[in-house]
């Protein structure tokens, strides 16, 4: 790795120069001076770099060369400190010329404790240099490739067991199931207070010296951002780079994106995946005693995973740190090795020195447990972090419908019935808490226990509590959710009942014993009947929008327990009271009704990866506004102003590519305010028809036009269609709208794209392109690129404001009141509401500038984007080229000019 400091110069100074695999733009070097500088300072770093201007690159190769530095660094003070210290000891071997010492305790008693502290520092200095020579001998043996003739041979003859077994436990699966089948779905016996250590028993047999190596977690960055596709691009780029053959990198993701088992795969949804992994594992594990020779229970063999072999782990991980790969490369090796890549990854967690990975898994203290992650001392960069304060709230919220109550409440009433005789008492106490609970919480929503939720009506209505509050008013104020919290996690209970619905739900198999009497069986009855229904009927689920999702989404989430979502929710309500609200919706039926628990804080999650970093760097292509930012997510967290380091840098593109106009009035002189009260009046969506028609004369290629709400989007669309505004459009433009299911994205944009090449080559024909409609904070509007000819013009009309009544909204905003120090005579909630709709918009017009060589346009339809407040909210490269204007002539003439100039150059 060390092949790569071409440049090495002291930490204190930074560097001159950094690898990079062409000669970097200035404001890439100047990017990642500042980036160097965060990262040996510890500082928290906010950078600000315009998508196309190379962030990725300046991201990779400036933290990579601080990581090898800062390895150099630490290797030179050991060998000096291993240096010193046995110099210091071999002098004072020699006997000492003046023993008048008048302490009260002989001389040689000092000598000796003395001589004992420097031993021991020497002998724990040469035995962390020999580790590092171990490891680094290790990593060289990996990328020689050497270990792979001692591991073939036994590889082959191991893959050959592994599916043999894997058909044997597939045929013998088939045969009769006994009672004994139901052992997996019983919770084992529980101590409470029990904090005996279940983890690292996943992986035994290894060789002990490795093992000591693989555990110790080296100096590393934690590379995160918000997509798989994100972070693929992200692995891409660090394959470009001059460190992609010096560097260990390791992927991690989730069983979903990771598994190659094709039968567990085929599952589907995630929690179904997990659940079936993790009984595999389980399995793995109970088999040992068997093979010892000890007594089997009866009963058909359990399946194992084939590919969650030690040895196939072993040298898959060893695959992943020799060379970079992104997901689909580690699911192609995974096949060909016949090794999990989920695992396998884990693995490779400690000795890997960077690790790519999603927002969750860093944010998420739970998955960040479970994934192996430890971030003591180490480096965090959140990439994309525009809404990471957006992102802290929704990953610890959580919301439980009244369908999904019911169900728990069902579920678990008849796997605490049929299992009755066979758990523990301790057991049984906590299950019948568990139900006690969710009965609180199903009275709450005014529904009745045991009875369909679908024919039960609520009055509708909103309600807001703090958490306290919420747990006396659902008379759950007796009960300790941290004892329950903890027996979900040691019980392991949401996956039992999970296995237990998958087996008996809806299969027409009675859920109780034979042994129940006739007074139970119909006590339960009509619970049995109303579970099975619910399976059977995809329809009650209660959809978010149709716009979301579709009713296949639906019917998986209805096909799996929804335990999990009940221990999250539990989880939630463990906050501290001040943090969160519990927000009830009365929807008419309990059905349809919902619990959700809203965080407000997210500074309170944030706050130990700040704590336990030794620096943080959050970036993105638009941070504006940065001071809120600071305010709600580092002040709050307890991070002080001197830990903090801004960067933000302007574009690469010469000012004359880009071309952004506010426009306050159209062609009839129409003032442009879309505002809630007057953007329904025909006369306004007449204008806007108007205005999108002309710059359709003008501009080539692609133009993209963002609505501020589908809602409205629909309206002003179906007017158009109404008054003939948007045939005219088509004769221009070819007509295409954002998807309502987000797996038609991809279609929707080939054909736009397709539409605008063909137009490119018939220079002849009438239509001269294509003309997207889309929504803010849509499907089009974040991580989709717009470039060249598919974005000459991004056309934004009116401002997309969140919807101000929303309850969710007015607890944010008087939260922030009471906990934010006022600024610039306005208050943090009205801040806050002003900042969510200009972050949308930077975000939808930052979708068209994608390189160096771009050019486009940028039409901001609303006289309220002059306002200078809102205009200090556009990114810097932006606004300082925006013009505003305020009649429509000047603006078009601009236009006009823009696009004539372009076409003569290219000419």
């Amino acid at each position: 790795m060390h092949a790569v400091a071409l440049d090495f110069r002291s930490m204190e100074n930074g560097r001159d120069s950094f690898p990079f695999p062409y000669k970097p733009y200035n404001i890439q070097e100047q990017f990642m001076k500042a980036l160097y500088s965060a990262l040996d300072l510890g500082k928290v770093g906010i950078f600000e770099s315009p998508t196309g201007t190379g962030k990725s690159l300046s991201l990779i190769c400036g933290a990579l060369s601080w990581l090898v530095d800062y390895e150099e660094k630490k290797r030179q003070e050991a060998a000096a400190l291993l240096q010193e210290g046995e110099a210091s000891l071999s002098a004072s071997a020699a006997p000492s010329a003046s023993s008048s010492s008048v302490s009260a305790e002989p001389d040689w008693i000092t000598d000796f404790v003395q001589k004992k502290a420097e031993r021991d520092l020497v002998s724990k200095l040469k035995e962390e240099e020999l580790k590092r020579k171990k490891r680094e001998e290790r990593m060289e043996m990996i990328r020689n490739n050497i270990h792979l003739k001692y591991a073939s041979k036994r590889k082959n003859c191991e893959d050959d067991e592994a599916f043999k077994l894997l058909q044997v436990s597939k045929e013998e699966q088939t045969s009769t199931p006994g009672d004994q089948e139901d052992e997996e779905l019983i919770v084992a016996e529980y101590e409470s207070d029990d904090e005996s250590k279940c983890k690292s028993r996943f992986f035994g047999g290894e060789d002990e010296d490795d093992e000591e190596l693989v555990e110790e977690h080296v100096t590393k960055i934690y590379y995160c951002s918000r997509t798989h596709s994100q972070l693929a691009q992200f692995v891409h780029e660090v394959q470009k780079s001059p460190f992609s053959t010096n560097i260990s990198l390791v992927t991690l993701g989730s069983r979903q994106n990771l598994c190659v088992n094709e039968e567990v795969q085929r599952l589907g949804s995630i929690q179904h995946i997990n659940d079936r992994c993790m009984e595999m594992q389980k399995n793995k594990h109970d088999k040992q005693p068997h093979e010892d020779g000890a007594k089997r229970k009866r009963g058909p063999p359990k399946s194992v995973c084939p590919y969650n072999k030690a040895l196939a782990l072993q040298q898959m991980r060893d695959e992943v740190l020799g060379t970079v790969q992104d997901i689909e490369q580690l699911l192609k090796l995974g096949k060909e090795t016949k090794a999990c890549p989920y695992y396998s990854t884990r693995l490779a967690v400690p000795p890997a020195q960077l690790v790519v990975l999603p927002y969750q898994m860093v944010l998420h203290e739970a998955t960040r447990r479970a994934a192996g992650v430890q971030l003591k001392g180490q480096v965090v960069i959140i990439d994309e972090a525009h809404n990471l304060s957006d992102t802290l709230s929704c990953i610890h919220s959580a919301e439980l419908s009244g369908a999904q109550l019911c169900r728990t409440q069902s579920q678990l009433t008849q796997y605490a019935d049929r299992y009755k005789n066979r758990l523990k008492a301790k057991n049984v106490m906590y299950i019948k808490q568990i139900l006690f609970v969710v009965e609180g919480l199903i009275r709450v929503l005014g529904g009745k226990v045991g009875q369909n939720p679908q024919s039960q009506t609520t009055q509708a209505g909103t309600e807001i509590y703090t958490i306290n509050n919420f747990l006396f008013k659902a008379q759950i104020d007796n009960i300790n959710l941290f004892k329950l919290q903890r027996y979900f996690e040691k019980s392991m209970i949401s996956r039992k009942l999970g296995g237990f619905v998958e087996k008996y739900a809806g299969s027409g198999v009675t859920l109780h014993t034979q042994s129940s009497s006739n007074k139970e069986n119909r006590r339960t009855e009509g619970l049995n009947r109303y579970l099975q229904a619910l399976n059977s009927n995809p329809t009650s689920a209660p959809v978010p929008s149709a716009d979301q999702q579709g009713a296949s989404e639906a019917d998986k989430m209805l096909s799996a327990s929804p335990m999990m979502q009940v221990e999250g929710f539990f989880l939630a309500l463990t906050n501290s009271n001040t943090d969160g609200r519990v927000v009830l919706q009365k929807q008419g039926t309990l059905s349809e009704s919902s619990i959700k628990f809203l965080l407000l804080n997210p500074a309170v999650h944030f706050a130990q990866v700040l704590k336990e970093c030794r620096a943080v760097i959050i970036a993105g292509g638009t941070m504006q506004p940065v001071s809120d930012f600071k305010q709600e997510l580092l002040f709050s967290a307890g991070v002080k102003e001197e830990r903090i380091t801004e960067f933000s840098c302007g574009h690469v593109i010469p000012p004359e590519n880009i071309l952004p106009l506010v426009l306050c009035a159209g062609p009839s002189g129409q003032e442009l305010d879309f505002t809630f009260q007057s953007r329904d009046s025909p006369q306004m969506m007449d204008e806007m028809g108007r205005i999108l028609s002309n710059i359709c004369n003008v501009v080539p290629g692609g133009v993209v036009c963002f609505f501020p709400s589908y809602e409205y989007s629909r309206r002003i669309i179906s007017h158009w269609e109404a008054s003939g505004a948007l045939t005219r459009l088509g004769n221009k433009k070819k007509i295409f709208q954002e998807p309502k299911k987000a797996n038609q994205v991809e279609q929707v944009l080939n054909e736009f794209s397709r539409c605008i090449q063909r137009s490119a080559a018939d220079i002849r024909g009438g239509v001269t392109g294509a003309i997207l409609f889309s929504v803010v904070g849509g499907k089009m509007s974040e991580g989709i690129n717009f470039s060249d000819d598919l974005g000459r013009c991004v056309v934004m009309v009116g401002m997309p404001y969140p919807n101000i009544k929303s309850p969710e909204l007015q607890e944010k905003m008087s939260y922030l009141d009471k906990h934010l120090p006022h600024s610039h005579g306005k208050n943090p909630g009205q801040a806050l509401v002003e900042n969510l709709c200009m972050k949308a918009v930077n975000q939808s017009i930052g979708r068209a500038i994608r390189h160096r060589g771009d050019y486009s346009s940028i039409v901001l339809c609303d006289r309220r984007y002059a306002r200078p407040a809102t205009l200090a909210k556009l990114p810097a490269w932006i606004k300082n080229r925006t013009s505003t204007h305020s009649s429509f002539g000047p603006a078009f003439a601009a236009l006009r000019k823009f696009f004539l100039e372009k076409r003569q150059i290219q000419e």
